[in-house]
Order: structure tokens, then sequence, then C-alpha cells
């Protein structure tokens, strides 16, 4: 176990000296209005940014740039951010912090607005952590929020001021848009991108849409199965039996992986959970008597995986879960005393693996040593598994 987990450290610390978030093609825009075509350290920034890494070339040495000193900088194809100074509302959406007034209170900041759609009317978007507001901007109107805030009520229920609507009313006038669209409109982006797009082309606008997510995929479904290598220590207090070892023993495990990509740090995050069946049968003599293993487990992982692109198509990972676990008719059956009832605890699993094509993949994975033995004082045991892994992503 400990060897596995040396062989991982050293595996993620390579990895990730080899496999770091690349440069890509972009450009800034300085004080000046002069522009810099560059690469740009792509961070796929959840949070808009307030500074960027950047390189003349390829060989050149990582500098900075900050807010301060550019009004504009982007990655071709994937994500452009403007500095405006604006009037944002920042109150909270936490009920423990929810304001009581139902107005906005503005205060006036200097942001990086990421672009959503750009036209005749154009749509920007700014998030801090759990924060999220939308910018509009027409021809007649400059950068204004779209007002959304919840708020207390006198009776302590949440009422929600929709103001961002009635501005939507207001503004975007078309004979393609009619007040239904705008009505029971949400405060999303995806929502109002399709809006601010249907507005764009009824005007016979040029549109820039960087706001679309349909092309990436943010939920996998994986079958997976593979081989266990399973070992079984018992000890008793009570009989005075010290470390008594089942052999290693191989055994087939099958199961399904759930897995939620998170939409930031360009996909290298996601969350996995992955309901497995295991079966191991075993036996060995302890104290000149025969002891069989029947230890049937439904698993259920839950955890986080972290993947390495190597190129578009494959990419190593790493993942680390929490293991519920729920016994079937499970016991250890001794040949001339009681039997034991097998009741599990709970454990951890680490992995390291591969996956080729987006389509296929292959781990290898240990988990530390579960009590199977948890409803007996006198009994200790350690179950131990490691196992590997193959998938095929059905989507």
């Amino acid at each position: 176990m400990k060897s596995f987990l040396l062989v991982c450290a050293i595996l993620f610390l390579s990895i990730s000296c080899y496999s770091q978030i690349i440069f890509e093609k972009g450009y800034f825009i300085d004080n000046a209005g002069q522009k810099m075509e560059c690469l740009i350290k792509n961070m796929d920034w959840r949070s808009n940014p307030t500074a960027f890494d950047y390189k003349l070339s390829e060989s050149d040495k990582s500098k900075t740039e900050t807010i301060a000193s550019v009004k504009e900088f982007g990655i071709y194809t994937v994500a452009r951010y403007k500095r405006y100074t604006v009037k944002i509302d920042r109150s909270s959406e936490s009920i423990n912090e929810m304001s009581n007034n139902r107005n906005p209170e503005f205060v006036q900041e200097q942001l990086f607005l990421k672009a959503l759609i750009e036209g005749k009317a154009s749509l920007y978007q700014y998030t801090d952590g759990n924060l999220t507001r939308f910018f509009y901007q027409t021809d007649s109107i400059g950068m204004e929020q779209l007002v959304f805030k919840p708020f207390l009520t006198p009776d302590k229920k949440i009422g929600r001021n929709n103001a961002f609507r009635q501005q939507l009313l207001n503004t975007l006038k078309c004979e393609s848009l009619s007040k239904k669209d705008v009505e029971k409109l949400a405060y999303k982006r995806k929502e109002l991108v399709t809006l601010f797009e249907k507005y764009n082309k009824c005007q016979g606008s040029e549109i820039v849409n960087l706001g679309s997510t349909s092309n990436k995929d943010f939920f996998n479904l994986t079958v997976r199965a593979g081989i266990n290598s399973s070992s079984l220590t018992l000890s008793s207090a009570y009989n005075s039996i010290e470390n008594t070892n089942f052999s290693r023993k191989q055994s087939f495990r099958s199961g399904i992986e759930l897995e939620f990509i998170l939409p930031f740090n360009k996909n290298k995050w996601s969350i996995i959970i992955e309901p497995s069946y295991q079966h191991y049968k075993n036996e060995t003599t302890i104290n000149s008597q025969t002891v069989k293993a029947d230890y049937r487990v439904l698993e259920l992982p839950i955890g986080a995986r972290h993947y390495f692109f190597l190129n578009e198509r494959n990419k190593l990972f790493i993942n680390a879960s929490f293991i519920y676990s729920y016994d079937g008719n499970s016991k250890l059956d001794f040949k001339t005393s009681e039997d034991i009832d097998i009741s599990s605890d709970d454990n951890l699993a680490f992995g390291v693996g591969y996956k080729f094509g987006n389509r296929y993949s292959i781990e290898l994975r240990q988990q530390t040593n579960r009590n199977i033995a948890r409803g007996y004082v006198f009994w200790g045991s350690a179950y131990n598994t490691t196992s590997l892994i193959i998938g095929f992503s059905i989507f």
C-alpha cells in the first residue's frame, strides 16, 4: 500500500511538470490602444481574472499583465475579456447574508467582463466565486448590469427582483421577439445567450458568439469491469488469533461510472460516482479448523478526478474516492465455532489511469484497509483490494 501511494505521488508530480495548462494563441490591447499578438496561458478561469500570463513566443519567458495596464485580452476562438468601469450589485444570494433591500446596492468597480455575445446588443458575464452577474450594452445604452436580486421580505420569505426582464423588454425590440420570450426568462447564461442571439439575428447584426456551451460534454457514462486482487487478515483477542492471513485471490468486479465534468479549469476536474459489485471467496485454516470467507459487497465510491491532457483525445488521470459499502449475505464460516456475520466499514481508494480516444480507459486502483468485522468487539480484520479496471464510455 505504501509503495503504491509513493508511486502515485511520483507519477502525479512528474505528470504535473509535463502537463501544465498550455499557452494558446491570443492577444491583448494595452492602455495606449496597441494590440500585441502573443501566447496566453489558458486558465479557463472560473472567476473573472484581474491578470494573465503571456509569452511573445514559445521560447520566451512568461510575463504578467494586469487589469491596470490592459483594456482587453483574449484567446482566439475561446474567450475574450474587456475592461469596463461599471456599477455592480454584489448582494449575497445566501439566505444567511441576504439583504432586506429589494433594490440593487451598486458599487463602482473596474472589472474584466467576459464577452458572451457581441453584436448590435452585446452580453457579458462577471463571475467571482458564487457571484454571477450579467451585463449588456447596445448602441444607445452603455455597459449596464442586468438586475436580478433575491431579498428577504418583511415576513422573512425570499423575494426576487427580476428587473432584468423589464430592462430587456425596454431595450430589445424586434418583430421576431415577443413579450413571452422575456416574461419567464431565467437569469441564466444559456437562456440569455439564446435571447441575445435571437435579437441580433432579427436586427441583421453580425454576431460573435463566445457564450455557447453546446459543444462541451459535461457528463460521461462509462461501463467498467476489471480484476480485483484481494487479501484478508483476521485477528482475535478473545481466541488469541494473531494476523491470520487468507491468501491473496483474484475475482471479477463490474460497475458503471457516472462522471460530471466541472465547467472550469479547462474541464480538468470531475466528480465521479461508481456503483460496483465484487465477490471475494476464499478459505484458510485457523486453529486447526477451516474458515471460509464469503464476502459479497456493493460499493459506492464517490470522489474527484483530475485530468492531465496529452492531446485532444488522450489524457492521464488520478482520482481519490470515499467508498460506501453495502454488504450482502456475507459471512465468515467457521467449521466448528460460531460464524461471523460480515459488517464492513467504509474506506478510501486512490487510482491512476489513462483514457484514450475519449472512449476507452484503464485504471490501477488501490483501496485502504477495510474492517469487515466491525460488529464484533474482540475480532479485527483488514480487507485490502488492488484493482485493474477497464472502461468503455457510452457517452
